[in-house]
């Protein structure tokens, strides 16, 4: 795949500078390379696809960019039970171990994917503007495909802000002075996304799945993904049989989409896109590749390298002297979750015990294994530590198996021969003991097992009530910040807003809980 994934890239790389990452008034000005006059430029379809290309862009950035080692899979899990923070102590990403120990403040968080996401909005809302002037030169398929795509991808960069923040300023049209936009409570911001997305899937504009030379544009499967996870976690009832049917339609496309056979080819390079992929985040090697002086380069990953421990002597794929970071060792818990014949424990987790190497903060010998860097994967030159190629796999079909499962149990209940069907096909594929009847917690159980470190720990805990607040009885080491673990209050199922955002709009309010007063 790796030619493929080149080319999705390469497109990429056309994508102009449209915007500054900070929320000033120069975030929300436009530069045109060419010196033309905007409304002159983009008036052509290869001038259209450049803006649609840039607005692809920030999804690369939250990696590393702005300051901040963003992660997505890390940052959504941060305060959940399946890692560590590790690096070398507790100031070594500073606002990771304090959100991981319930200490945040605004001053501690994750601001740069705040600018990141509205960035990406930002480009969005240019490129949806753009169509009206270029219409005249656009056939009708390639502009009902180019506003669908932004519009769904404007949904997905909200749809993080969402998770994250809760109450957010909300526009679908970019701002003029004094720029400033509402912030609207989380549940209205549900509401406007629901509704989108809703028509974004309804035009049936999308295909199911891109060619292979264009894997990681919105897809009608994404459009569905991002559906049941937002109706799920809003506990939104009403569409729960609409969700179901969107995950039974990509578990029933056969053509297009299935689960492998082997769980852990999923994670090899030659596991990109294939059939259970149903979006990633594309990393190359070999082409614009990240630098130190260039965080948003649109080359590799930094994950492996910073997922890894340290001063390597050699082995298992990874060249001796490598330099790994330290960070998100993996909870001996984690390891301990599965039967020791799960085909997806070796899978997920790097067993290092017994490997001479430098211990680093909150080491346990265990390592993702999902993002392992393999000296293959890796730039042969440059910033060989920011530079691997290793997709960021966000949605897959086994992830739909076990939303599926979900909703079947909420709309029928958890003896749903149905559910237990979707829970036994990832389980058979793991080689794991099937049982007679699931629960829900056993889904919950499941998508911890199946999906760990993708980005979902978290927002899965809080939508099963077993994160915030009193009524949440499982608890894991630091849970609250306590040793033994402990309860915490619902508000802070939300990361806090940055005290930047907050010093520079006075009618941006702070998530309850976070009220410490700025300078």
């Amino acid at each position: 795949m790796k030619t493929i994934k080149y080319i999705a890239l390469g497109v990429l790389a056309t994508s102009m500078t449209l915007a500054n990452t900070s929320c000033s008034d120069s975030f929300l000005e436009v530069e045109n390379p060419s010196g033309e006059n905007l409304e002159e430029y983009y008036t052509t379809d290869a001038h259209i696809n450049e803006a649609l290309n840039a607005a692809y862009d920030p999804t690369h950035w939250p990696d590393w960019a702005l300051g901040q080692y963003n992660a997505l899979n890390i940052d959504a899990e941060i305060m959940g039970d399946d890692f560590w923070v590790g690096g070398s102590n507790k100031t070594d990403m500073q606002n990771w171990h304090m959100l991981s120990n319930y200490e945040a403040n605004s001053s501690n968080t994750l601001s740069s994917l705040w600018t990141v996401d509205y960035s990406g909005i930002k480009r969005c809302n240019d490129l949806l503007k753009y169509l009206g002037w270029a219409e005249a030169n656009l056939t009708a398929v390639n502009k009902a495909s180019y506003e669908m795509q932004g519009r769904a991808l404007r949904v997905y960069y909200y749809n993080n802000l969402w998770h994250y923040f809760g109450n957010i300023p909300f526009y679908l049209e970019n701002l003029s002075s004094p720029y400033t936009a509402p912030q609207l409570s989380a549940d209205e911001v549900y509401n406007n996304l629901i509704t989108e997305l809703e028509s974004v899937i309804n035009s049936n504009v999308l295909p199911m799945r891109w060619d292979d030379v264009n894997c990681g544009r919105m897809s009608q499967a994404m459009c569905y993904m991002m559906y049941a996870e937002m109706v799920m976690y809003q506990k939104d009832t009403s569409r729960y049989a609409t969700a179901l049917q969107y995950m039974q339609e990509i578990i029933n496309d056969k053509n297009d989409y299935g689960i492998m056979d082997d769980f852990a080819s999923i994670w090899k390079n030659s596991g990109e896109w294939c059939k259970e992929s149903i979006w990633e985040v594309n990393y190359e090697i070999g082409f614009s590749e990240r630098s130190w002086s260039n965080p948003q380069g649109i080359g590799g990953t930094v994950l492996p390298t910073l997922i890894s421990p340290n001063s390597w002597p050699g082995g298992d794929g990874w060249d001796a002297g490598a330099n790994g970071w330290g960070f998100m060792p993996v909870r001996t818990e984690t390891y301990n979750m599965f039967a020791s014949n799960d085909k997806r424990r070796d899978a997920t987790v790097w067993d290092c015990r017994g490997v001479e190497y430098t211990k680093r903060y909150q080491d346990t010998g265990f390592w993702l294994g999902k993002y392992r860097p393999y000296t293959e994967n890796n730039a042969t030159s440059g910033d060989k530590d920011l530079n691997y190629n290793n997709n960021l796999r966000v949605y897959r079909v086994a992830e739909a198996y076990l939303n599926a499962a979900e909703a079947e149990m909420h709309l029928n209940g958890e003896g749903s021969a149905k559910a237990k069907k979707y829970i036994d096909a990832l389980r058979n594929r793991a080689h794991a003991a099937v049982r007679p009847s699931y629960t829900l917690n056993d889904v919950l159980d499941e998508r911890s097992r199946e999906l760990y470190c993708e980005g979902q720990r978290r927002t899965d805990l809080i939508r099963f009530n077993q994160f915030g607040g009193t009524q949440a009885t499982y608890k894991w080491e630091l849970k609250g910040g306590s040793t033994k673990g402990t309860t915490f209050a619902k508000t802070n199922n939300l990361y806090p807003i940055p005290s930047s955002e907050i010093r520079s709009n006075k009618n941006l309010t702070q998530i309850d809980g976070y009220n410490e007063v700025q300078n």
